[in-house]
């Protein structure tokens, strides 16, 4: 039987809040953790059309991670730094036909 191992590391501002958001997807082929400055992914398998699989799932959950974790950034930064509106919170009108 062949084994197939590999990594996978990405460089992420967010690198906590990127591997969390992953962490539900670490089962037997790929487990994430931060490290400094990014993610690591760690591979390991038998079977290449599973972690092929797995690789591609990984990837584009990985997309989307970084995503979140930019956007819950960049609203915490809006929210600091909102002196006129001290909830953060914007108000809309809504209008009715």
């Amino acid at each position: 039987m062949i084994r197939i191992e590999g990594f996978i590391e990405t460089p992420h501002r967010h690198p906590q809040c990127v591997a969390a958001a992953l962490e539900p997807d670490n089962l037997t082929l790929i487990r994430t953790y931060p490290i400094e400055g990014g993610v690591r992914a760690e591979i390991d398998g038998t079977k290449l059309r599973s972690i092929t699989a797995s690789v591609d799932d990984y990837l584009m959950n990985l997309a989307i991670a970084e995503e979140v974790c930019t956007c819950a950034s960049k609203r915490r930064e809006n929210l600091g730094s909102d002196d006129a509106n001290p909830s953060g919170l914007r108000s809309e009108k809504i209008r009715r036909k």
